[in-house]
């Protein structure tokens, strides 16, 4: 299921791909403000279909999900979506970050992060 939080077709687009709802909401508000389009997909499968359909400028990537880990998807991204720039974010699995970046992912960011932290990363990769 697919959940439309902002619908802006001007604006860049921002896939959280996250099953923890509160974790959703609470990046939707650090976001608040930010001029991008964000959706949030709970599972890869729906991540997979949302890509089909207009591969998003960013995805926030948790690793624990219902149907697989983020650190597995990476490489699916990187090689049908080269120009989508991945962001991990993962609480539980701080050693995870390594494997992360070794995978493809462009920044790895350790739950709990503050909307500074957020907004730099994504700054960061979209100049």
């Amino acid at each position: 299921m697919i959940q439309h939080l902002t619908n802006t077709a001007s604006k860049q687009k921002l896939l959280i791909i996250e099953d923890e709802g509160e974790m959703c909401l609470l990046i939707n508000l650090l976001l608040d403000g930010k001029e991008m389009e964000i959706e949030h997909v709970q599972t890869i499968s729906d991540a997979v279909e949302y890509f089909q359909q207009q591969p998003p400028a960013i995805v926030l990537l948790d690793n624990r999900l219902p149907d697989g880990f983020g650190l597995d998807f990476i490489s699916y991204i990187r090689e049908k979506y080269p120009a989508t720039k991945i962001i991990m974010i993962s609480g539980m699995d701080a050693a995870a970050r390594d494997v992360a970046l070794a995978n493809g992912a462009d920044l790895f960011l350790e739950k709990p992060f503050n909307r500074t932290t957020l907004y730099n990363a994504i700054e960061q990769l979209l100049d």
